[in-house]
C-alpha cells in the first residue's frame, strides 16, 4: 500500500467498516478497507484508509455522522 494512504478508522466489525467506506466514497472521499482479521474467528481489526489529502475531510465526515 502506498504511503499516501492513512488510517482514519479501525473496527472489528466488517459491516461497519464497509458502510463507512461506502459513505466516504459517496461523499467524494475515496476510501479502502484492509481486513487484518483471522477469517475463521473474526479476531483482529479492519482498517479504513483514505488519501493523506482527504484525511481532514474524512475525519469531519466521521464526526458529523457520529461514527464511533
Amino acid at each position: 500500500m502506498s504511503e499516501n494512504w492513512v488510517k482514519v478508522y479501525t473496527t472489528s466489525n466488517a459491516f461497519a467498516a464497509e458502510v463507512l467506506k461506502q459513505g466516504l466514497t459517496e461523499a467524494g472521499i475515496p476510501a479502502v478497507t484492509i481486513n487484518k482479521q483471522l477469517s475463521a474467528y473474526n479476531i483482529g481489526e479492519i482498517n479504513v484508509l483514505v488519501s493523506k489529502l482527504d484525511f481532514n475531510k474524512a475525519i469531519e465526515y466521521i464526526v458529523e455522522n457520529e461514527i464511533e
